[in-house]
């Protein structure tokens, strides 16, 4: 079976930015209009330095004073003018580049999240949530950091460098052949310094993915942690992964800081030379002093230009790295996939229910290769029927719901609802006939009413209503500060367990599909409530087919059919008192809850 996760590369390089080509592409027009204004942002730079020397050369070294005033009136206004435009056109490209940063950003994390939210449990087994959290977090920070801003810098200070470089060569060639031999021989330890930081950046990211990860695994597990004291622990578990992240960053950010160093010291180092060269020329008459004024500020340029560029480096090796595992991400395949061509399931019958089979069905959890969950299991159950399973916990209950939603697809065998074989239909289709109420409730941080909405999203709120008293919600919820617009809280930590389980029915009853899945539904109600509920999963039982899930024995009596499994395999079927005067492994379960003389019935 094919892994859910891509390998991850050993190191990232700035090529891996080619990543976000496809985010680009849309916004071609804004690209080339933040191009146009940075390049001119740059010349209307590289201006200052050449109305300079005219102001130096034609203004103060004039001979007559009235010519000198007008000439220093008419320079000034020269440079104000270059000035202004620097101005206009470095605020329309900080605009520009800045809503393509946070554009292309928005578009990545949307694309990354609706590729995680149709991938298989599968994925998940392999995958942390924290380390995915990370992905869309910290990793598309970093990505709109270089997007919007500094891969905006570093364009704009290389056509503002190379043309500081041209006009120093032009003018003074001699001297700038030296420093261009000397700027060479930066280069060299410059690729083993980037290798090196290339290397700590992506280490960095993962180590912050760790955090990440430990960090979103406590915390949704706090009653746990807090119920068995072990605080303390977790904040140690949790300092130890920042603190080894804190270290790699450390090593990452002194190597970084080298390279900057060796950079700007060698590079300004080189640049001091030629100028140095250029103050003989003019004592020696060579040059002018407006030409010599004209060459510091080329210098000055120059000297900025490789200085921010050698940041702008650091910042495109991190967010290569995060391009890279956020590219990891979005080409990760769920094993569990859209058929090339599906079939169509038959159109519903109100009131019939769905048929299920299963035949010779063998399925091994990817994470237990060894172990099989169910082997040669066969089950047909007709339509409208109701069917329990039991058996102790690892007997593979709950993987016949996981290979009847194809969560999973089945390592041998064949697995039908409706006399389609569930990989040949579409999934949406296939999962709007199956309506599954989860040991674990889920409820999610909205209202009551929303909570119960998601079953049918176009529901009316009277159809919401009439489904809540149906799995006898409706009593509890209108006692709610808020009735139905209360907010429930993450995870529904304002109600108890058998209230969040009663939403968790309503919904699945809302939906009114032709498949029932009950995986303990009744688990988490006291007596009382079991009874209402059970009366109203019995209601909704008739018009549809029913598979029940249910450790409790009293709660699936009423079965049409128990099937007993044990080990992945079925072991006995047959009703209650049927399967108690067998014997076996039912009725040693049935005399260990209801007691031999209960059992015996």
């Amino acid at each position: 079976m094919p892994t859910p996760q891509a390998p991850r590369a050993a190191a990232a390089t700035p090529r891996s930015l080619s990543g976000l080509a496809p985010y680009l592409r849309p916004y071609r027009g804004r690209i080339a209009l933040a191009l146009v204004f940075l390049v001119l942002a740059a010349l209307a730079t590289l201006m200052f330095p050449v109305a300079l020397k005219l102001l130096i050369d034609r203004g103060l070294v004039a001979a007559d004073p009235g010519e000198r005033v007008l000439a220093l009136r008419e320079h000034f206004l020269a440079l104000f003018a270059v000035g202004a435009a620097l101005g206009v056109f470095s605020a329309a490209r900080f605009y520009m580049v800045t809503w393509l940063g946070e554009r292309i950003t928005a578009d990545l994390r949307n694309a990354v999240y609706a590729h995680v939210v149709e991938q298989s449990p599968e994925f998940f087994e392999a995958t942390q949530t924290g380390e995915v959290l990370s992905r869309l977090t910290t990793d598309t920070t970093v990505v709109q950091t270089v997007v919007g801003s500094s891969l905006s810098m570093g364009l704009r200070n290389t056509v503002m460098g190379i043309g500081a470089l041209i006009a120093l060569v032009v003018t003074n060639p001699y001297v700038m052949a030296q420093v261009l031999a000397i700027l060479v021989l930066v280069v060299l330890p410059s690729l083993v310094f980037g290798r090196r930081v290339r290397k700590l950046s992506r280490a960095s990211q993962d180590r912050v993915a760790d955090s990440s990860a430990i960090a979103a695994e406590v915390l949704n597990a706090i009653p746990v942690v807090q119920g068995f004291v072990q605080q303390r622990r977790e904040a140690a578990r949790f300092a130890d992964s920042t603190e080894r992240a804190f270290d790699t960053a450390r090593k990452r950010t002194r190597v970084r800081s080298l390279l900057v160093a060796f950079i700007i010291t060698a590079t300004f180092g080189a640049l001091l030379w030629g100028l140095y060269q250029g103050t003989q020329a003019v004592l020696a008459g060579q040059i002018t002093a407006g030409h010599l004024g004209q060459t510091v500020v080329f210098v000055i340029i120059l000297v900025s230009s490789v200085a921010v560029l050698a940041e702008v480096y650091g910042d495109l090796l991190r967010a290569a790295g995060a391009t890279e595992r956020l590219m990891e991400l979005l080409a990760s395949r769920s094993p569990v996939g859209e058929p090339a061509a599906p079939r169509a399931l038959p159109p519903v019958v109100a009131g019939r229910g769905a048929a299920v089979a299963l035949a010779h069905v063998t399925f091994r959890y990817p994470s237990r290769p060894k172990q099989a969950a169910l082997a040669d299991f066969s089950l047909d159950v007709r339509p409208g029927e109701t069917v329990a399973l039991v058996g102790p916990s690892g007997a593979g209950k709950s993987t016949v719901f996981q290979l009847l939603m194809r969560f999973y697809d089945a390592t041998q065998g064949r697995v039908e609802i409706d006399g389609v074989p569930v990989h040949e239909a579409s999934l949406a289709a296939l999962r709007s006939r199956i309506g599954l109420v989860p040991q674990d409730s889920t409820i999610f941080s909205t209202s009551a009413l929303e909570n119960i909405r998601y079953g049918r999203p176009d529901a009316s709120d009277d159809e919401v209503r009439a489904a809540a008293r149906a799995a006898f919600a409706h009593e509890f919820i209108t006692a709610l500060p808020e009735g139905y617009a209360t907010y429930l809280g993450e995870r529904g930590v304002r109600l108890s367990g058998g209230q969040r389980q009663r939403i968790a029915i309503a919904r699945a009853m809302l939906k009114n599909p032709p498949l029932l899945l009950l995986d303990e539904a009744t688990s988490a109600l006291d007596a009382e409530s079991e009874r209402m509920v059970q009366a109203a999963l019995e209601a909704a039982m008739r018009d549809r087919t029913t598979l029940v899930i249910a450790h409790r024995l009293a709660t699936v009596q009423r079965a049409d059919r128990i099937v007993v499994m044990d080990e992945g395999r079925i072991v006995d079927i047959g009703r209650h008192d049927e399967l108690v005067a067998r014997g076996g492994l039912y009725a040693r379960l049935a005399a260990m809850q209801f007691g031999l003389e209960a059992a015996a019935v």
